[in-house]
Formats: C-alpha cells, sequence, structure tokens
C-alpha cells in the first residue's frame, strides 16, 4: 500500500480545501496560504465554510460533532465518488473539531495544517502556522510575521485596474488609510476618530498630497461618519461600501499606508506592499502586548513605524511571510 507521500506523487493537481466559518478576513488566511501554495505547484483550491448551530456554536470543540452544523455549513467530508483533498487549510476555532479529526478520518492521505494558534490539541495538526506574536512553539509549529494573507503584486495590479482612471491621477504622496474599529483589545470612539482625522487631513495638507479611505466592517457607525465629514474635503477618494472594493487598489497606488493598530491583518498586507507602513493608535480595552510584538517586528524590518503626523519616505523589503509558509507547508507535506 502506498504512503502518504507516494500518493501524492501519483496524483495531480494537489487537492487543497479552505476551511473556515466564512468571514472574510478569517477565509482569506486560509485561502491566502491556499494560493500561495497553488503558485508553487498545479493545485485546484475548493472553499468550505463551516457554521455551527446557535445552540452549540459556544460549547467545547471537544463536544462538537458533524451533526451540530448549521445546514448552511458546506459538507467537511467527501460526499459519495469524492476523495479526501490532500491539503487540508483551516483557519478559526469554528474549524477546530474537523482539523483534529481529518488525519484519522481520511486514513491518513490529508496533510492537515491550522493556521492561528489553536489554542486545543496543538498535536492533532501536520502543521500550525501561527502568528510570530502569538508565542505559540513546538515541532508542528510555523512562526510568521502577521499572518496569511492574499496580498500579492498580481492581485494588486488587477485590483489597480478597475480604479486607475479615479486614482492615478490624484497628486502624490497617496496616502491610503485602512481603518479598524472595535475589537476585545481596542475601541474607536467618537472623540479618538476626529483626532485621528485631524492628524491624517494635517499631514495629508501638509505633504500636498492625497487620501484614499477606507473603513472595516468593525468601524463604528459613528466614528465613520464623523471621520468622513472631516476627511472629505481632501482630494482623494473614501470608500462607503458600495460598489467594488477598492482595496487592493488602494494598496497599489498608496506612497503611504496609514493602518489603526487593531488589526494585525492590514498591517501584514500593508507591509507586504513595500511602501513606509504607519501605525495609527486607538483605545485600548486592554492589554495588546500582541499587537506590540507585531508592531516592533514591523519596526526592525524597516516596514512600520508609529504614525507621527509626517510622511518621510524610506524603503525595506517588503513583507513575503505567505509564500514561505507556504513553501513550509511543501517541505513538510514531502517529508511527512
Amino acid at each position: 500500500m502506498l504512503d502518504r507521500a507516494a500518493r501524492r506523487a501519483v496524483s495531480a493537481p494537489l487537492s487543497i480545501w479552505v476551511v473556515s466559518d466564512g468571514r472574510i478576513g478569517m477565509e482569506n488566511q486560509a485561502l491566502g496560504l491556499a494560493e500561495a501554495v497553488q503558485r508553487l505547484t498545479p493545485a485546484a483550491i475548493t472553499v468550505k465554510r463551516v457554521r455551527w448551530r446557535p445552540v452549540f456554536d459556544k460549547l467545547p470543540s471537544a463536544l462538537k460533532t458533524s451533526w451540530m452544523l448549521d445546514l448552511s455549513s458546506d459538507p467537511t467530508e467527501p460526499a459519495a465518488g469524492e476523495v479526501w483533498p490532500d491539503l487540508w487549510i483551516a483557519t478559526g476555532r469554528a474549524t477546530l473539531p474537523m482539523s483534529a479529526r481529518v488525519r484519522k478520518q481520511s486514513g491518513g492521505k490529508t496533510f492537515v495544517v491550522q493556521t492561528q494558534d489553536p489554542r486545543w490539541r496543538s498535536g492533532a495538526y501536520d502543521l500550525i502556522v501561527a502568528p510570530a506574536h502569538d508565542r505559540i512553539e513546538g515541532a508542528n509549529v510555523l512562526s510568521i510575521t502577521g499572518s496569511p494573507h492574499r496580498v500579492t503584486a498580481e492581485r494588486l495590479a488587477e485590483g489597480a485596474a478597475v480604479f486607475a482612471d479615479r486614482l492615478e491621477p490624484l497628486p502624490r504622496p497617496r496616502v491610503a488609510a485602512m481603518v479598524g474599529g472595535r475589537s476585545r483589545a481596542f475601541d474607536l470612539t467618537e472623540g479618538h476618530a476626529a483626532d485621528l482625522a485631524n492628524r491624517i487631513a494635517a499631514a495629508v495638507e501638509a505633504a500636498g498630497g492625497s487620501l484614499m479611505l477606507t473603513f472595516s466592517r468593525r468601524t463604528p457607525e459613528a466614528a465613520r461618519t464623523i471621520m468622513t465629514a472631516r476627511l472629505q474635503h481632501l482630494p482623494g477618494q473614501i470608500w462607503d461600501g458600495e460598489g467594488p472594493n477598492p482595496y487592493f487598489a488602494f494598496l497599489r497606488f498608496a506612497d503611504h499606508i496609514l493602518v489603526t493598530e487593531d488589526s494585525a491583518n492590514m498591517a501584514a498586507e500593508a507591509a507586504s506592499t513595500g511602501q513606509p507602513v504607519h501605525i495609527l493608535p486607538m483605545i485600548p480595552l486592554k492589554s495588546g502586548d500582541k499587537f506590540a510584538r507585531l508592531h516592533a517586528d514591523l519596526r526592525e524590518r524597516g516596514a512600520a513605524r508609529l504614525f507621527d503626523g509626517t510622511l518621510e519616505a524610506r524603503t525595506y523589503a517588503p513583507l513575503a511571510e505567505t509564500d514561505r509558509a507556504a513553501r513550509a507547508v511543501l517541505d513538510r507535506m514531502k517529508t511527512s
């Protein structure tokens, strides 16, 4: 009987299942890693979305079984005539019960990767791709700066093409501002939103540049309204959530990128562009040590610094941690 490595050697392309709860920020971590693997070897990617029925959602992962899944969930086991994938890449708490059992259920066929710190049964996965700022250690752990993501030069170019007629003529320096919102660790109050808007406006006006502003789903409506009102006089574009998302285009056309400190994902994505990244402070609700560790890492790389109201050009090697993680996945698969 062929072992796992031998079975992969005779099957092409590589089959990959990307599993998450469907939230964009979560799904993009697993999907970004899968796409990076696909850039290195032929692969077919299937996206699976897992949701638990509300009554079971808060149960410990050890108690959850597939019959507790919401009817809107995608099957996380092969249907009749299908086979288990070669590679399972999952992210988030909702996926843990399935991820922890895949190796056994697949008869050893499937290589299981979990992104983020699972904080449960860490030995159940072939590889954990975790942010270095989470400080998880183990023989099956690969620590990376930030999290896997989907930002690539090709994707930025594709996004830029859609908005080129509006963004390319903007006065330089073009400043992209990525604003998050309330989380367990941070808040964006009305007063703080006004202060951030004033500081951003002063920097853009002093530089004679333009602003490209976008908000996250977590941005409080009041903060969004205040910042929009105070910044709409500047040359540029403020995305109101309608129509195509200009996020990739903003990153591509930016000479500077401002990112609120509540989002590790946005900071890592911004640092992958090679453009100067400026960290905007938020209101702390509890210890933000892990975010501080990430920002310190980015500062050491020359990628980021705390926003001080100035927009000075600087260069650094763009962050390429998603590609490094993809190479590690394939190397581990060859030797498992």
